[in-house]
C-alpha cells in the first residue's frame, strides 16, 4: 500500500510534468501564467511595475526545413539553455509555443530597462548554433508589456506583449517593441476596420475599380487592372493600403477577392472582347489549393472567357510556398488564364523565379519608372529587364507612368505596355464604360480624318 508521503510525491511529480515543456525542460505556458498570476496577487496592495515579454525566433521554420526537425529540436534546446542562463534569481523564462518563449522580469520597472534587457536576449541568441558539423544563425523579435495597474490580468499583459511582438516583427528582424497606449488605440482601430470589412464583404459592398493598361506606341487601351475600393458608411473611404493588409492578416482576403473578381468579370463582359482583365492574387491565396477552383467557379458563373483574364502575383507571394504557388499557376494557365509577375525587381530571387515559373507577362515596378529620367541605374535596369523578357518571350508592362517623357523613354527602350496616371486613374465600372465609349468615338474620328 502506498504511503501518504509517496502519494504526495507522485502528485508533485505529476504537477511538475504538467507545468514543464518536455523538450527544453523549461516551464510551459501553464507555468508562465501561474508565475504571472502569483506576482499580480503578491502586488495587489502595492501594484509596483514589472515586465512581461514574448520572444519569437525569426526564420526558424526555414532552418527547420533545411536541417530537419531533429536539428530544429537541438537548436530549441540550445536557445532554452542560453535564455535560462541569462535569467537572474528573480526572473523566469518559459517556452510557450513552437518557437516562442516568454519571460518575466519582476524587478524591471521601466520601458527603457525592458527594451535593454530584451536587446540583451536577442544578442545572446544571435551567436551561431551547432547543428552536427554545421552551424546555423538565428535572430529573434521581442514584444514587452509593463504591469502598471491592479486592474490588469495576466491575460491582458500577455495580449499586450503579443501586440508589441506583432509590431516588432512587422518592422523587421531582431527588433524590440514595448507596448504603448498608442498601440492599444491602433489595435482597436484595426479591430473596428476588420469588423466593418467583414460586414462589407458579406453585404457585397467592396467594389472593383479599373485602371487602363495601354499600348505605349499607339496609346490604345488593351486591358484594365482591377483594384479593390471600399467606402464604409461609418469609417468613410478606407484606403486599400489599410484594408488589404488587414484582410490578409485576419483571414478575410479569400472572400474579399472572390467578391471583387465576381463583380469585375460581370462588368468586363460588356467590354470589347479584345480587352483583358488583370486581377491580383494575395500571398495567402497562393498557398490555398482551392484558389484555382474558386477562380474557375466565378468565371463559369459570370460567363467570362478565361482567355481574357490575367492573374497578377508578386515575388513575395511566390516565396511563402513555391510548390503550392507553382501548382496554382499551372492550373490557371492550363485553362487559358495568363499569369503575370507583378512588382518585378523589388522582391528576392527574381531571376530564379523566372526560370522556375512560366509567366506570360512581367510588370516593371513603378520605383524604376519614376526615376527613369534622372537615374542612370534605373535606366540600365529597365533596359536589362526588357532585353531579358524579349529573350524569354514575355510581354512587359511598365507601371506608375505619370509623365509623357517617361512614356517616350520607355518606347525608346522598346517597352510595349504601360500603366499609370498619365493614361487614367482607377475608376468604377460605370466610369470605365464611359472611358471606353469616349475612346471608341475618338478612334472613329481618327479613322475619318
Amino acid at each position: 500500500m502506498q504511503t501518504p508521503f509517496g502519494t504526495g510525491q507522485a502528485n508533485r511529480e505529476s504537477t511538475d510534468l504538467a507545468f514543464t515543456d518536455p523538450l527544453t525542460g523549461l516551464g510551459n505556458h501553464r507555468r508562465f501564467f501561474d508565475k504571472v498570476d502569483r506576482l499580480i496577487s503578491d502586488r495587489a496592495d502595492d501594484p509596483a511595475p514589472f515586465t512581461v515579454g514574448i520572444l519569437d525566433l525569426d526564420g526558424f521554420k526555414p532552418i527547420n526545413d533545411l536541417f530537419g526537425h531533429k536539428a530544429g529540436d537541438d537548436i530549441l534546446i540550445q536557445v532554452a539553455m542560453r535564455l535560462r542562463a541569462s535569467m537572474d534569481g528573480h526572473s523566469t523564462v518559459c517556452r510557450i509555443g513552437a518557437d516562442e518563449f516568454a519571460f518575466l522580469y519582476p524587478l524591471v520597472f521601466s520601458e527603457e530597462a525592458a527594451a535593454e534587457k530584451s536587446r540583451m536576449l536577442i544578442e545572446i541568441l544571435s551567436a551561431p548554433y551547432d547543428v552536427g558539423e554545421r552551424t546555423a544563425r538565428l535572430s529573434a523579435s521581442v514584444g514587452c508589456s509593463l504591469f502598471s495597474s491592479g486592474d490588469e490580468t495576466t491575460e491582458i499583459l500577455i495580449n499586450k506583449a503579443e501586440t508589441a511582438l506583432y509590431h516588432a516583427k512587422r518592422s523587421g528582424r531582431g527588433r524590440v517593441v514595448v507596448y504603448t497606449r498608442e498601440m492599444e488605440e491602433a489595435a482597436k482601430r484595426v479591430t473596428r476596420i476588420e469588423q466593418a470589412l467583414r460586414r462589407a464583404v458579406s453585404a457585397g459592398e467592396v467594389e472593383p475599380h479599373f485602371q487602363p493598361i495601354v499600348d505605349l506606341t499607339t496609346r490604345r487601351t488593351i486591358g484594365f487592372e482591377t483594384l479593390a475600393r471600399w467606402t464604409d458608411r461609418d469609417l468613410g473611404a478606407v484606403p486599400p493600403t489599410v484594408f488589404i493588409p488587414i484582410a490578409e492578416e485576419r483571414g478575410i482576403i479569400g472572400p474579399l477577392s472572390q467578391l471583387v473578381l465576381r463583380k469585375a468579370t460581370e462588368a468586363a463582359r460588356s467590354w470589347p472582347s479584345d480587352l483583358f482583365l488583370s486581377f491580383n492574387l494575395s500571398p495567402s491565396q497562393l498557398v490555398d489549393q482551392n484558389t484555382g477552383l474558386h477562380i474557375l467557379a466565378i468565371l463559369d458563373r459570370t460567363g467570362f472567357d478565361p482567355r481574357r483574364l490575367e492573374i497578377e502575383i508578386t515575388e513575395t507571394g511566390l516565396m511563402n510556398d513555391p510548390a503550392s504557388a507553382a501548382q496554382i499557376v499551372e492550373d490557371l494557365r492550363r485553362v487559358g488564364i495568363r499569369v503575370s509577375l507583378d512588382d518585378f525587381g523589388t522582391g528576392q530571387s527574381s531571376l530564379g523565379r523566372l526560370r522556375e515559373f512560366h509567366f506570360d507577362k512581367l510588370k516593371i515596378d513603378r520605383a524604376f519608372v519614376s526615376s527613369i529620367l534622372d537615374d542612370r541605374p534605373s535606366e540600365h535596369i529597365i533596359r536589362a529587364i526588357l532585353a531579358m523578357c524579349e529573350g524569354l518571350g514575355m510581354d512587359v508592362v511598365a507601371e506608375g507612368i505619370e509623365e509623357e517623357a517617361q512614356a517616350d523613354r520607355l518606347v525608346q527602350f522598346g517597352c510595349a505596355g504601360g500603366q499609370g496616371y498619365l493614361f487614367g486613374k482607377p475608376v468604377d465600372a460605370d466610369a470605365t464604360l464611359g472611358y471606353l465609349r469616349d475612346s471608341f468615338r475618338g478612334a472613329l474620328r481618327a479613322k475619318a480624318i
